[in-house]
């Protein structure tokens, strides 16, 4: 797991927009202290990832029967807020689950979004991010 200290202060808001601070939320979870217990919350996790720039941890979190070799990432983004739309299954007793959700995001200056649905699938009792599509 990486090492998130100083990407985000832990007293602060977490960036996946929970309402809890980083450290009460995505931190541990980046941090590898604490496990994603639902589909939803590995995603709030992943989206944190990404508004950090912890690219590791976007890695180790996708199912490696589709972990791209390379994660291209684009640096310009500024992902500022995820609304979780709707999520079925992905429970601590299920074993897949899918997210629905809109990330929001600043790029060179412009306001973008990005609308998906996203698989997810517990692994030796690890959720992991299996693949996504673009939501209706």
């Amino acid at each position: 797991m990486s090492d998130v200290t100083g990407a985000a202060d832990g007293d602060r808001r977490c960036p996946c927009t929970s309402g809890l601070t980083f450290g009460e939320c995505c931190g541990p979870v980046l941090g590898g202290r604490r496990r994603a217990p639902t589909a939803e919350a590995l995603m709030r996790s992943r989206f944190t990832a990404f508004a950090v720039g912890d690219r590791e941890y976007i890695l180790d979190s996708w199912h490696p029967r589709t972990r791209p070799r390379r994660l291209a990432v684009d640096d310009a983004a500024q992902w500022y807020r995820l609304d979780v739309e709707s999520s079925t299954g992905g429970t601590p007793f299920d074993t897949t689950g899918e997210v629905t959700f809109t990330a929001r995001y600043r790029e060179n200056g412009e306001r973008k979004a990005l609308r998906q649905r996203s698989r997810f699938e517990r692994r030796d009792g690890r959720w992991v991010y299996v693949d996504g599509s673009a939501a209706d």
